[in-house]
């Protein structure tokens, strides 16, 4: 049974094998491609690799699951035996779920949303770790409201608390100020709630140049650590990043600095 780990904050790479992806789209939609950024995502420190063969930006056309699982397939196979870290697939379409995780991978993340698509009860079966995400919200309150139903539905599919994250939909929300205003209320948001992972994809997102000015996906890496180091201090335990290298850095400086209370033991002066 797959575990989000606890002891440190998880650093997932992002590995899309689509056309047409926000950022990277069309970059490693070669299979050879794909393989060579799996392992670099490992060599730099991910702990996980999140792989993605449908894009989810604003306006893509959903793929069918027989094509979405045509381009992953050859991924999969090629990994097999080569990776040391564990596979995410990103997807909501219960066959390539299925798919995926008879072929390598241990973790579904699913974006859909859905509390009604038996993903609870797919990753359950198969001892695999599931991503559950909060998105269309207008508010805080109604991010704690579905993790709230998440959790339930969760429990009642036998899937283990340690075996779900909940994601924060940053960048799925209303509104761009709807994000912020998530972000800012995290702690508050899980507040209360069972001890358990807490996603923040936050990565080259729109809502950096919303605050910062216009820049470019790749232009906003500044922004996506900003935001990360922030949802991290609030209370997030998985980051899904593009740029693994720093992600990793400031994810484990950011952890010492959460850890360290030196300065709560001297004496006042």
């Amino acid at each position: 049974m797959f575990s989000f780990p606890t002891a440190h904050t998880t650093v997932m790479g992002i590995l899309n094998v689509t056309p047409d992806s926000f950022s990277d789209g069309g970059q490693f939609l070669d299979p050879a491609d794909a393989v060579r950024r799996a392992l670099t995502v490992e060599n730099e420190g991910a702990h996980i690799v999140d792989i993605g063969a449908q894009s989810t930006r604003p306006g893509a056309t959903p793929l069918a699951p027989e094509e979405e699982w045509a381009r992953l397939s050859p991924v999969l196979d090629a990994l097999k035996g080569t990776l040391t870290i564990p596979i995410s697939v990103d997807t909501f379409e219960p066959l390539v779920a299925k798919n995926a995780l008879a072929n390598g991978a241990v973790i579904l993340n699913d974006v859909s949303g859905s509390l009604t698509n038996d993903f609870p009860a797919i990753a359950a079966a198969h001892g695999a770790g599931l991503v559950m995400m909060a998105r269309d919200a207008a508010n805080p309150l109604d991010v704690r409201r579905y993790f709230e139903t998440a959790l339930t539905v969760a429990d009642k599919a036998g899937l283990p608390m340690e075996s779900l994250c909940l994601d924060i939909g940053i960048g799925f929300h209303q509104s761009r100020e709807a994000d912020y205003q998530i972000l800012r209320a995290l702690p508050r948001i899980i507040k209360g709630l069972p001890e358990v992972a807490v996603m923040c994809g936050a990565s080259r997102k729109r809502l950096i140049a919303f605050a910062a000015g216009d820049c470019p996906a790749d232009k906003r890496l500044g922004g996506t650590l900003a935001l990360h180091t922030a949802a991290q201090l609030g209370g997030a335990t998985v980051l899904r990043v593009h740029d693994v290298k720093e992600a990793v850095q400031a994810a484990t400086v950011t952890d010492y600095l959460k850890g360290d209370d030196r300065y709560d033991r001297l004496e006042a002066f």
